[in-house]
């Protein structure tokens, strides 16, 4: 996979989450997915179709959703469950579809799904495409969390 493709991702992520939590995030190094594990505990997925079909799938730390989730609220968290999974689907659908701007620009016309929420730690999922995820990490105040994605 192109690690070109990892740009549109790290601008979208940098700029919904400055915009949404005030929040300062720092893209790491992107690298290949060994394995099909979610990397935290809040977990968001979008699948991809159009010229190339696939995923892409955001995991949190339990402390960095809370955080971010607080921070886009404007109050503390009543519901973790509720509060959580909602802000963090709405965060994700944000950065697809700025993401899929981004990927236009490189000739990728995209279309994404209704965002689906898991919660809980190594949990197995799928991108539905034999290409391995590159997973690009993010550290911000909050926490870290991960961002991955695999097209075919």
């Amino acid at each position: 996979m192109d690690p070109e493709l990892a740009r549109p991702f790290i601008t979208a992520t940098r700029d919904v989450l400055s915009a949404m939590a005030d929040l300062e995030v720092v893209a790491g190094t992107p690298y290949v997915k060994k394995n099909n594990m979610t990397c935290g505990l809040v977990s968001a997925m979008i699948g991809i179709t159009g010229d190339r079909q696939g995923a892409f799938c955001i995991s949190f730390e339990r402390n960095t959703a809370v955080h971010i989730v607080t921070q886009m609220l404007g109050e503390a968290i009543e519901d973790l469950m509720l509060d959580v999974q909602d802000a963090m689907g709405e965060i994700t659908n944000m950065i697809s579809g700025h993401a899929r701007v981004g990927l236009v620009d490189m000739g990728l016309k995209l279309q994404g799904s209704t965002p689906s929420v898991i919660m809980g730690e190594n949990l197995s999922i799928s991108h539905g495409t034999s290409s391995r995820a590159m997973v690009i990490p993010f550290s911000c105040e909050a926490g870290a969390f991960t961002l991955e994605f695999s097209f075919s």
